[in-house]
């Protein structure tokens, strides 16, 4: 993420311009894993999982620097309330309380105060997502156990003859089951899992429309002479794949990481191309960082052509880079 920003800054240094350093610093995680996806066994199954963590961390640097740096004047008092809030969650999370109810009205309650404070809101989501549990209420060993003692008592009942609708025994230990089934699951799985339609069909629809609006009426010669539009365009065509692929080697060769056998380093240049598709994410810091509309236009257009150029870049490089070996 760093050099990216740097390569902007660099261009635009002393200008009205620096305020969109952060546009080309994140990775668009839907779009990044959709384009490695569709090129199936051709990409290592490690590399996959390299881009995955990557996006993942990239997203969480950029909300960090939305909240920090993309925010309006604080209101301490606002702030100071959601901070007790999220102490409140993080106790309730430590002396074991599992309803997700509390938690969910609790989560709102943050974002409000974080709305009000100056503070991005979405530094509340990454707040609230630390304090809901990830252990389940029932760890295995006792679901297995009750399960077992459950299912005895079940086989006791006439189940050669009577259904659960005639036999009030059978009614009231299978729905013991089902809670001790769903008290295995963690509370964070649980709303994880149910707001993955809803936000793929939702939330990420809307919120790429909302953010990339543009009209495609500014020449191409106009976007690359800009010293706005060069920094966007270089910073996520050559600054995402030169950041990504000198820290990999500078992690390998200080024994910090280790390049997996089935890799070259020619996926890892590959993957860093792709991952400077910047799509949402830059569209969104886009609309924080400017308000002339010529300047958001260029923005937009900037990003839409680097995030081609990527997309161009990454694919041919994995095409043309077999595995060393080959993984299962």
């Amino acid at each position: 993420m760093v050099v990216p920003a740097l390569i902007f800054v660099a261009l635009n240094s002393g200008t009205e311009n620096i305020r969109g350093w952060g546009i080309p610093m994140a990775t668009d995680i839907a779009y990044s894993l959709g384009i490695i996806g569709l090129l199936g066994k051709r990409v290592p199954s490690q590399l996959k999982i390299f881009l995955v963590a990557l996006a993942i961390a990239d997203d969480l640097g950029a909300i960090l620097v939305i909240a920090l740096f993309y925010s309006n004047e604080l209101s301490w008092l606002f702030l100071g309330a959601g901070a007790g809030l999220f102490v409140l969650l993080m106790l309730c999370n430590r002396f074991g309380a599992k309803s997700l109810f509390w938690y969910i009205l609790g989560g709102l309650a943050l974002w409000y105060c974080f709305l009000n404070s100056g503070v991005h809101p979405t530094i509340a989501g990454v707040l609230f997502a630390i304090t809901i549990p990830v252990k389940p209420k029932l760890d295995s060993k006792i679901l297995k156990e009750r399960t077992a003692k459950n299912v005895a008592a079940l086989e006791e009942t006439d189940i050669e003859n009577r259904d659960p609708m005639q036999d009030a025994r059978q009614s009231k230990i299978l729905k013991a089951i089902k809670k001790d089934t769903e008290n295995s699951r963690p509370p964070l799985l649980k709303l994880e899992n149910a707001l993955i339609d809803f936000n793929a069909f939702f939330i990420i629809p809307i919120f790429a429309i909302a953010n990339a609006g543009v009209k495609l009426d500014v020449s191409l010669l106009e976007v690359l002479s800009g010293s706005l539009g060069l920094g966007i365009l270089l910073g996520l065509a050559l600054g995402k794949v030169l950041g990504i692929s000198l820290f990999a080697f500078i992690g390998e060769k200080f024994g910090l990481s280790e390049l997996h056998a089935s890799l070259r380093w020619k996926h890892i240049i590959g993957m860093g191309m792709i991952a400077g598709i910047g799509f949402t994410m830059s569209l969104f810091i886009t609309n924080l960082a400017f308000t002339d509309p010529e300047l958001v236009k260029v923005s937009k257009i900037s990003i839409l052509i680097a995030s081609l150029i990527a997309v161009l870049g990454g694919v041919i490089t994995l095409l043309f880079t077999k595995p060393k070996i080959e993984t299962q």
